[in-house]
């Protein structure tokens, strides 16, 4: 190829890739997490996450720790929130609702709920939705459901109901989950799964199968027709997305620990290191991106 060609292209891919990068940022999981606030906020940067994804600490001295963190090293914040189960109803809604307006205080780049429960009627994962859709909206704040076992989002079928009936709803794609409920990787399902995709603003980015919510390790060569399914749907989530306009698309990669993350019998020594797992699922979702841009 000419010279100048060779340059032209190369730079009009460079800032093609740059421009790929600003639309989206990728967040690191504390599930599992035993270092300070301090220590693990200055690792996620080195390993070049833009933020964490967090509960709120129980206690005001926590809180300080990590509000210091995040500012010290420049780190956005996704915070969780759910439904208590194990309440009343009732009682259960206003807990939701007032724990949801306190992380608002915190200005998060959004709230990535656990919400209702697969034992509550239509209605009442209703009413925990259209709450956290009306405080999202007086604080302009994002709240995604995730797609999680025992909350209303359970199954692919019964997330599609609420989809359908409720314009609103946002979601946060974890489709470990239902790999494991419907077991299988999803083959066939497109049409069920345009809907998912298109409204989903946040992905938590852990592999799972047709026997498990997580794999042994994304490394190995056995679980390789299972990675690339997921990053499949992922990168169709976010190229979607980018041609929406959504803005910045936001990814968590949530890799748990043990036992989540499978281990040797007796020992209980994980099967592979799970910081390392997660880096990976943010490094090949990156290079997705570049070579399919």
């Amino acid at each position: 190829m000419n010279p100048i060609k060779t340059f032209v292209v190369l730079f009009l891919c460079t800032i093609t890739l740059s421009q790929a990068q600003e639309k989206i940022m990728f967040f690191q999981t504390d599930w599992g997490n035993k270092l300070t606030y301090d220590a693990f906020c200055e690792k996620a940067k080195a390993a070049g996450y833009d933020g964490i994804e967090t509960w709120l600490p129980s206690n005001n001295a926590d809180q300080g720790q990590l509000k210091a963190a995040l500012a010290k090293h420049q780190l956005k914040l996704i915070f969780l929130h759910g439904t208590n189960k194990g309440l009343p109803f009732k009682e259960s809604l206003e807990q939701y609702k007032t724990g949801l307006e306190k992380l608002m205080k915190w200005n998060p780049t959004l709230v990535n709920s656990h919400t209702g429960s697969d034992f509550y009627s239509f209605e009442e994962n209703r009413a925990f939705i259209n709450a956290a859709t009306t405080i999202s909206e007086k604080y302009n704040i994002p709240v995604v459901h995730e797609t999680h076992r025992g909350r209303f989002s359970y199954s692919l079928p019964e997330t599609s109901k609420y989809l359908s009936q409720l314009p609103n709803l946002k979601l946060t794609l974890d489709i470990s989950h239902w790999m494991v409920v419907h077991e299988s990787l999803l083959e066939g399902k497109e049409e069920l799964l345009k809907p998912v995709i298109s409204r989903s603003h946040h992905v938590h980015a852990r592999i799972g199968h047709p026997q498990g919510p997580q794999i042994s390790d994304p490394k190995a060569p056995e679980w390789t027709p299972t990675v690339e399914r997921h990053l499949d749907l992922w990168e169709e989530i976010i190229r979607t997305s980018w041609k929406e306009n959504k803005g910045i698309f936001t990814v968590t990669t949530e890799f748990g620990p043990p036992d989540y993350m499978p281990t040797l019998p007796y020992s209980k020594i994980p099967l592979t290191d799970q910081w390392e797992a997660n880096v990976s699922m943010m490094k090949a979702l990156k290079e997705r991106l570049k070579l399919r841009r």
